[in-house]
């Protein structure tokens, strides 16, 4: 009886590991490729303790199993609900940059590690320090502005 159990628990552990990989973690492959060898394991079992006409028959149920348990996967899309199904479309500083000039002022709204959040003029933007780390609060100018990078220093 617990050869049945072991065979069965290595089949079905390593098809979740496969399902997992090519739903959940595509690309990372060391998942899947633990899932196979978990399958491969069990058959392999099932051949070592019931011989082999019962291992080629756990052969064929393994792949009709395998087979439904993928196509169902795919076609009632039950994994859909742990799927993200947003985006961010947005950039940081994007097109508020035209009322900004090198050498204006402002102060920290976070602490910038080197990047976090200032108010300069009237709006908050993100600004990367030019390399230390300053405190909420802290007064700074803007020594470089790039295309949507805003570069700033503490003032002292």
């Amino acid at each position: 009886m617990i050869e049945w159990v072991t065979v069965i628990s290595l089949i079905l552990f390593g098809l979740a590991l496969v399902v997992a990989e090519i739903i959940f973690i595509p690309g990372t492959t060391v998942v899947g490729i633990v899932g196979f060898i978990f399958l491969i394991a069990g058959i392999a079992f099932g051949f070592k303790y019931f011989g082999s006409e019962t291992g080629w028959v756990l052969v064929g149920v393994t792949a009709v199993i395998s087979g439904l348990v993928f196509y169902f996967s795919f076609k009632t899309n039950v994994w859909g609900r742990f799927s993200l199904k947003s985006s961010i479309d947005s950039k940081v500083n994007e097109g508020n940059l035209n009322s900004l000039v090198v050498g204006l002022e402002g102060k920290t709204t976070s602490s910038l590690r080197p990047v976090g959040k200032a108010q300069l003029g009237d709006k908050e933007y993100e600004v990367k320090t030019v390399g230390d780390y300053l405190d909420s609060g802290s007064a700074i100018r803007i020594v470089k502005i790039n295309s949507n990078q805003i570069i700033v220093e503490p003032i002292n």
